[in-house]
């Protein structure tokens, strides 16, 4: 249940990267992630605070809003480094290469859970590559030449990973995600509004001409789509998650087929079946836990 929450995000990830290209055309990069967190915090921080006083296993106190204040700033800083130069470098690269190369956090989150006292058995590493295949079959149509947005999207895809590791750490220590994912969005909205006031002069009627794109990038990809990651990562492994979530380029693609018609070659077909092979091979139980399972079922 769990998995198939990670892949709705997906889902919902995949059709934002559009509305996040299309958003360029009218306001900065500042400005777009300001404007879209502050929408996202403005909808889920009030949720928190009824959810807390309606009581839980973590009802609101003082310690627990501290906690979810905390958790939520170091998610934020990690999520406003990484949204910022994801849209920066979606101005200056193409939509396929950026996107291939932010979904590279498939490879970080296993490395980073290294140093986190976790380590992914053989067969995650083995479904970590199966992905970053299907990912390049998919995304990059040209030569692989790393340019000024290609850097961007290589941070982007680097503090993601951090991103993905501190949602695991901070969401398996609250009942209250809307709390948590409401302080990270008010976090990022700070953040990205600082570099919006020093670096850009946004306009009330370029953020109106952009307000479709930032209504949904707003309400679905953050409000929705993060909390959806939240929830799922809460009782998943973060290897696995990253790789269930590194669908939302196969969904970004079947996105441009339905909307723009875009025809997915073969090339891109063979990429998605990769991917989501990737995927279903992580979630099958391995050896030791088949055999757990067997013991458990002779006992009964």
């Amino acid at each position: 249940m769990m998995s198939l929450l990670l892949v709705l995000a997906a889902m919902i990830w995949g059709a934002a990267f559009v509305t996040q290209s299309v958003g360029t055309e009218y306001v900065g990069a500042c400005t777009f992630v300001c404007t879209r967190y502050i929408l996202s915090a403005a909808i889920l921080l009030p949720l928190g605070f009824v959810k807390g006083r309606k009581g839980g296993k973590t009802p609101l106190t003082r310690e627990s809003l501290k906690r979810a204040a905390l958790g939520g700033a170091v998610c934020g800083i990690f999520l406003a480094l990484a949204s910022l130069s994801q849209q920066l470098g979606i101005e200056t690269t193409t939509v396929g290469k950026g996107g291939f190369i932010t979904a590279l956090y498939v490879v970080g989150v296993p490395l980073l859970g290294i140093f986190f006292g976790k380590r992914p058995p053989l067969k995650i590493w083995l479904c970590v590559a199966l992905s970053v295949i299907g990912l390049y079959l998919i995304s990059v149509k040209e030569g692989f030449v790393i340019e000024k947005g290609d850097a961007l999207m290589i941070l982007c895809a680097f503090v993601f990973s951090f991103q993905i590791m501190s949602v695991d750490h901070f969401s398996k220590g609250t009942d209250n995600l809307f709390l948590l994912a409401g302080f990270q969005f008010l976090t990022t909205a700070v953040i990205s509004g600082i570099g919006m006031l020093l670096f850009e002069t946004p306009r009330w009627s370029d953020i109106t001409a952009a307000g479709i794109p930032i209504l949904y990038a707003g309400v679905m990809s953050g409000a929705v789509g993060y909390t959806l990651q939240m929830a799922g990562q809460k009782y998943t492994d973060p290897a696995l998650a990253s790789l269930i979530m590194s669908l939302e380029a196969v969904f970004s693609a079947l996105t441009a087929w339905v909307l723009l018609q875009e025809r997915m070659s073969g090339r891109e077909v063979l990429g998605s079946v990769a991917l989501f092979a990737a995927v279903i091979l992580a979630q099958l139980p391995g050896r030791q836990k088949k055999t757990a399972v067997k013991q458990q079922k002779d006992k009964e």
